[in-house]
């Protein structure tokens, strides 16, 4: 059963872990094609790292990939002259990870972690990076800032993709239907899937604009800009509730781009 209401960060950790160990094999099998074993895509939208550079010239960096999932994104990185770490909560995620760099002989080092609790050393990164990884599923996302700008030494960026807060308001319907607002921007209640026993099975949260930029900029970063990807021409693939007949109207991604001082 679906429904909204308040979740504690403790719940929410436990029930994404559990959803994402067992959902990993199918969201590889749908969505490995589309991200490439070796490939750094920001979104749905088909943004590639490879054209926007917004992480600038990486080549000799260390790159910390928050969420990196089975490292497509950390495996491009090591392919432009970058040292990276992924990390993800999802150890089943982690092992489809292996599995791509034991066909590709490209190996990412990787943590089993929350991102709330980054497990290494302070000012140990020049980079950070998560391309839809952990953050939509996070509560405290104030945390998840000062665990990042601790691990990054002064001078490193900070980018990070989400789902854009404007899709709160709308169904989970790539299709004309789904284009009525049906939810207020400003509730903040999590999104949740329960079990028969009434626990949460998936928990999704949902942060305003003001929400993000409040905690970026409250863990010390400097905001430099927020990339709001347009839903390209020609591109028909539908993933979830995008797709390119919404797409058109509403945005489905919010890059924020972020410098620790």
């Amino acid at each position: 059963m679906a429904t909204y209401r308040s979740v504690s960060p403790d719940e929410t950790l436990r029930a994404n872990r559990r959803d994402w160990d067992g959902s990993a094999d199918d969201y590889q099998a749908e969505h490995g094609e589309f991200l490439r074993d070796v490939g750094f895509v920001w979104s749905p939208e088909g943004l590639d790292e490879a054209d926007v550079r917004l992480l600038g010239d990486v080549r000799d960096r260390r790159v910390l990939e928050v969420g990196s999932g089975a490292g497509q994104c950390a495996r491009w990185l090591r392919s432009q002259g970058a040292t990276v770490v992924g990390l993800d909560l999802s150890l089943r995620q982690l092992q489809h990870s292996a599995r791509i760099d034991g066909g590709t002989g490209t190996h990412v080092p990787v943590v089993c972690a929350t991102a709330t609790r980054v497990p290494l050393a302070d000012r140990s990164f020049d980079l950070a990076c998560s391309a839809f990884g952990a953050l939509p599923f996070i509560a405290d996302v104030e945390v998840v800032m000062s665990e990042v700008a601790r691990v990054l030494r002064p001078g490193g960026r900070w980018v990070f993709a989400v789902t854009h807060p404007m899709r709160w308001m709308f169904d989970d319907d790539p299709t004309e239907g789904g284009m009525r607002v049906t939810r207020s921007y400003f509730d903040h209640t999590a999104y949740v899937e329960e079990d028969e026993q009434g626990r949460p099975s998936y928990v999704e949260h949902h942060h305003t604009l003001g929400d993000w930029v409040r905690a970026v900029v409250s863990a010390g970063f400097v905001v430099e800009d927020l990339v709001e990807p347009e839903w390209p021409d020609g591109h028909e693939r539908v993933w979830g509730a995008w797709g390119p007949v919404r797409g058109k109207y509403v945005a489905g991604t919010a890059i924020l781009a972020c410098t620790k001082p």
